[in-house]
């Protein structure tokens, strides 16, 4: 199984609503992508975060599960939601869990 993280830091005048909404629709991706395991979103509340704002994590079946997510239409509709939410960084490490 592969997990993959995904941490992203938003322009500093991003609402609120749209870091909600960015976890909704990231949450939704569950059950629509082939090999697509489990999904899990959320904001951060430490101060610790050094200006990253949303934590996204999603298993896998397998790599190539992780392969084909990335071009996947749905998967792509979430990513460019982000970046017109205000993305300006993100951090994605993928591990075998």
């Amino acid at each position: 199984m592969i997990e993959h993280v995904v941490i992203i830091k938003f322009k500093e005048n991003t609402s609120s609503e749209h870091l909600h909404e960015v976890c909704s629709r990231f949450k939704l991706l569950k059950g629509r992508i082939p090999g697509l395991v489990d999904v899990r979103a959320g904001i951060n509340f430490t101060d610790k975060n050094q200006g990253y704002q949303i934590l996204l994590t999603a298993q896998f079946e397998n790599r190539a599960a992780l392969e084909s997510y990335g071009p996947h239409p749905d998967h792509r509709a979430v990513a460019d939601f982000i970046r017109e939410a205000g993305r300006i960084d993100s951090i994605v490490l993928d591990i075998e869990i």
